[in-house]
């Protein structure tokens, strides 16, 4: 099968090469000009939804008063749907749009749910889509044994879930297509430029992410929503306009068809035989042809279907046994939150000058430190470490012969993950221990009050630091894995089924925080509303990482078997 825009093949109809081309042989120019506008597309679509994502617990929590878990489960869905849903946005530009016009339909979709979402922070707007707040919404939970409350159904809920749903369609569809179209602008540059494209890539989500919790998040927590959902909405309308006016820099590709039809039939014949010999008997028998024996229309030959098939078996028990990481991954921007907003905050300014006014005294006193911010220790990692990796570390490690395979990396990355949750359970063990010995502060954040322990936030720092960590080992080669291991006319949706099992991960640990929820749960505790003082988050984190360890064990089995099996044919020849 020929590989799509390599140099000196033939390229399908359709294809636009950049206007700023000129060679026939070789890296074309401008290449660098295409790139680096889908590096700052990526990194102002990841402000964006790092803004939504990293005090959209707080939002819900302060501004709607939502119980704690209520407020965590939100965000996990949220987090997953942008995730699961990256298969639509990968098969549409498969088949209907094109990879390119559907990033600017899906940029267009994200400007108009951040539009929605900001405007939930407005009084007006809130009533218009939700109704009226209710008359007494219930106040933060008192720390005596005898106040009680019970979780009400959460205000909004129906247009906030929409909303959220709407925008993680767009984000899902910007990751799905916007990856593999950034990699389409170096293919011709070769692997190592790929694996480079990769790093950098990965690299401006960060930077992305460090601007919108450094910015937005202060505004957020500390003025108020309305203005930092503004900027939000800013950097996605930023994205958009960018996008279009690089078009001419782009390599563009017209939708060849996708392959999950061929797939899901292929599916069938093996797992189901009977039921397919059944269904074949009764249909026409140009139906029980593939689409590709069908038609006249270039594409992969029944022998190339099945063998991309049979690649597609060996390659998917490896990237789903990753599911259980990302269960880990996405309790960063959920329950580390919830945690953190029951550990002593910080002010800002600690001490503000002394001829200052009592009002000014009192502004001063009320900027703590944003919890979001914690997440900057994930960030920073990447940021130092993901070019110390690129230009230093991984040239070394390859001069000496000793460059770990990339599934190795990908079990590296999976113990870091199962380090951070473990930590995170013996915190919440110790903040308890505080707790339970009635030693509690008092703080208000947003328009709730937390009673939190004696015990700084930065005592999270450790944590996120691992976070960020695994994520340098597991989820930058899992992308690099996803595209390179997949058949070339796979690739987008393959790097779609990566993110859907992210997805699914996230969707998981929203899923075991309402089965814990449930009375009897470790997270069951009404009586301690806004609070989870009352809770056991602790064992939360520590089944967390049980499961982890399980999946770990279980996926050096299957990748040591994948690795046998694709190296066995080039050892031998």
């Amino acid at each position: 099968m020929p590989r799509l825009g390599a140099p000196g093949e033939p390229r399908e109809s359709g294809e636009r090469r950049p206007l700023l081309a000129r060679r026939p042989r070789g890296p074309r120019r401008g290449w660098q000009a295409a790139a680096a506008a889908v590096l700052l597309v990526e990194m102002l679509e990841r402000a964006a939804f790092f803004g939504v994502a990293g005090n959209l617990v707080l939002y819900l929590n302060s501004e709607f008063y939502w119980a704690g878990e209520q407020a965590s489960r939100a965000a996990l869905v949220f987090l997953g749907a942008s995730y699961v849903l990256a298969p639509v946005g990968g098969w549409l530009a498969d088949v209907y749009l094109g990879r390119h016009r559907a990033i600017t339909l899906s940029l267009f979709l994200y400007l108009t749910a951040t539009g929605l979402l900001a405007a939930t922070t407005f009084p007006d707007g809130r009533s218009s889509f939700c109704g009226e707040m209710p008359a007494l919404p219930l106040g933060p939970s008192c720390p005596s044994p005898g106040c009680q409350h019970t979780s009400p159904t959460p205000y909004c809920a129906p247009t906030l879930y929409a909303v959220l749903l709407l925008l993680a369609l767009a984000a899902s569809s910007v990751r799905s297509n916007l990856t593999s179209f950034g990699a389409d602008q170096v293919m011709d540059l070769g692997r190592h430029a790929s694996r480079r494209f990769f790093n950098w890539f990965y690299w401006s989500i960060n930077v992305g992410a460090v601007l919108s919790l450094l910015v937005v998040a202060f505004i957020q927590q500390n003025i108020n929503f309305r203005w930092g959902d503004s900027i939000i909405v800013g950097c996605a309308g930023l994205a958009f306009f960018i996008f279009l006016f690089a078009t001419p820099s782009f390599i563009t590709k017209p939708p060849t068809g996708s392959q999950v039809s061929s797939m899901l039939k292929l599916a069938l014949q093996n797992c189901c035989p009977r039921l397919w010999h059944r269904r074949s008997a009764r249909d026409p028998p140009d139906a029980q042809l593939l689409p590709d024996q069908r038609s006249h229309q270039p594409g992969p030959s029944p022998q190339e279907d099945v063998a991309n098939f049979q690649v597609l078996v060996k390659i998917l028990p490896v990237m789903a046994t990753l599911v259980p990481y990302w269960m880990v991954y996405f309790q960063m921007q959920s329950t580390y939150v919830l945690q953190g907003l029951h550990l002593q905050i910080p002010n800002i300014f600690p001490d503000c000058p002394g001829n200052s006014s009592v009002a000014l005294n009192a502004q001063c006193g009320s900027y703590k430190i944003p919890e979001a911010w914690l997440l900057l220790a994930n960030v920073v990692v990447l940021l130092i470490l993901v070019p110390v990796k690129d230009h230093l570390l991984d040239p070394l490690l390859l001069r000496c012969k000793l460059l770990p395979s990339t599934l190795q990396k990908m079990a590296l990355g999976m113990f870091f993950g199962f380090m951070s949750v473990i930590v995170a359970g013996v915190l919440e063990m110790e903040r308890l221990e505080y707790i339970g010995h009635n030693q509690t502060v008092s703080q208000k954040i947003g328009q709730n009050k937390y009673y939190a322990a004696p015990l700084s936030i930065w005592w999270q720092t450790p944590q996120y630091l691992l976070i960020g960590i695994s994520e340098i080992f597991a989820s930058i080669p899992g992308l690099e894995f996803a595209y390179s291991e997949a058949p070339r006319s796979m690739q987008g949706a393959m790097m779609g089924i990566f993110f859907c099992l992210s997805g699914v991960g996230s969707l998981l640990g929203s899923g075991l925080v309402a089965l814990l929820s449930l009375p009897g749960g470790w997270l069951h505790c009404p009586e301690d509303f806004g609070n989870i003082n009352k809770c056991r988050l602790d064992l939360y984190f520590f089944l967390l990482a049980g499961i982890q360890a399980a999946a770990a064990i279980l996926f050096i089995g299957i990748a040591g078997r994948y690795e046998k099996v694709t190296q066995g044919p080039a050892s031998q020849s």
